[in-house]
């Protein structure tokens, strides 16, 4: 008896270690694999503009070689809880009031960033490290060299895994608003770079750096992370937000829910939460309401644009079809693409120009993915238009 209890206990303190130990390759989850094949080939045999892209990457990624890992416990704040392993960031559009002698609760001004939200460095952090870790991903799969994923991993174990550095799973100090509250649901919105690292790891599939415990590692950090968004009174109101932030919500839970194995979660989330948001944000004329009344409508609507394709991305993982989902008033992905036709090609203009600078870039990458599932969408003029526009199938 007494050794059937010990090995009992000894299976139990083992079982996470064991299953890292077997954890098994990450897979593509939003990119397209023979997109990816196709364009590595190009690159390969020299054709243009692949040729030249790839080189810009991967002179971008050699540079990331020489940074120093990034970290949330380093920062000059200390959130509520008093453990600098929790992320925290402020309301970006929050200010303090004049009429009040300490500025307390601060007041909206939507669209209007406060640089007092700037000085809080978690949410660029995250931003950076994500982006550093898909460029990092990327080199290695177009040249092979171990240098870019032993970077990654280092950056990766740094931030999440390691006990001195690592990341809480939460977000419970996310866009807190001075004299009103110490966190929202709002800010989750600033981890929708997540979605990076899973598809990073996927690329580098085969390295020696990549190897079981990080990846085991990583499914762990963010099985607990999805178990907060989905389960703490924080993270829900979010699930439930009808905007972009909904939109969002929708993206992380359903591709984290991919990556850790849970696909149960990650189909009910699009059927339950995802396509009631169709008629809700679309109208049949594919305009997006809730986007439009912002102050920055154009950067809203390209955005939430952005959301919407991931989502169609992810669905075929669990057998549905976003991209060609339809609302009997017609209401769907379509038309919200298409929307944006007569705005890329200068036929039409914004009713209200938006409170900060505009890009079209989130509009043309999701365009160009539309494109691979609407054939006949004439993507071609619209980038003719934009002649600095170069697709490349790692956008989404």
């Amino acid at each position: 008896m007494r050794f059937i209890l010990l090995f009992l206990v000894w299976w139990a303190m083992s079982a996470p270690a064991l299953a890292a130990a077997t954890a098994a390759p990450a897979a593509f989850i939003l990119l397209d694999p023979a997109a990816m094949a196709a364009y590595k080939t190009a690159y390969k045999a020299g054709h243009q503009p692949e040729a030249t892209r790839v080189q810009e990457l991967l002179r971008e990624a050699t540079a990331i070689l020489k940074r120093s890992p990034y970290t949330i416990t380093t920062k000059p704040q200390t959130p509520p809880s008093g453990d600098k392993h929790d992320y925290i960031s402020q309301a970006p559009y929050w200010w303090p009031d004049p009429t009040k002698p300490d500025g307390k609760p601060y007041i909206q001004k939507d669209g209007l960033r406060n640089p007092e939200s700037e000085a809080m460095k978690d949410s660029e952090t995250m931003s950076k490290l994500c982006g550093d870790v898909q460029k990092l991903g990327l080199a290695y799969y177009f040249a092979g060299n171990e240098d870019y994923a032993r970077q990654a991993a280092r950056l990766l174990r740094v931030f999440f895994l390691d006990p001195a550095t690592r990341m809480n799973p939460n977000l419970n100090f996310g866009q807190g608003i001075l004299g009103i509250n110490n966190g929202r649901n709002f800010g989750i919105i600033e981890t929708r770079h997540l979605v990076n690292i899973p598809e990073a790891l996927a690329l580098m599939n085969g390295s020696p750096s990549i190897d079981a415990p990080l990846v085991g590692g990583l499914r762990s950090w963010f099985k607990d992370f999805t178990t907060w968004l989905t389960t703490s009174p924080v993270a829900l109101p979010e699930g439930a937000a009808k905007n972009n932030h909904g939109t969002f919500y929708d993206t992380q839970v359903v591709d984290f829910a991919l990556f850790t194995g849970n696909t149960v979660l990650a189909k009910t989330t699009l059927q339950q939460q995802t396509w009631p948001r169709v008629p809700v944000q679309i109208e049949p004329d594919g305009a997006q309401p809730l986007e439009l009344a912002r102050t920055r409508p154009w950067n809203y609507t390209s955005m939430n644009l952005q959301g919407w394709a991931r989502l169609a991305l992810m669905a075929p993982h669990v057998g549905l079809d976003l991209w060609h989902y339809a609302t009997p008033d017609g209401r769907g992905l379509r038309p919200a693409v298409e929307w944006f036709r007569p705005y890329l090609l200068g036929q039409k203009k914004m009713d209200k120009a938006d409170a900060a600078g505009t890009s079209n870039s989130l509009a043309l990458d999701v365009y160009e993915q539309a494109s691979r599932a609407y054939p006949d969408l004439k993507a071609t003029e619209v980038f003719a238009k934009h002649s600095d526009f170069k697709p490349v199938p790692w956008a989404y």
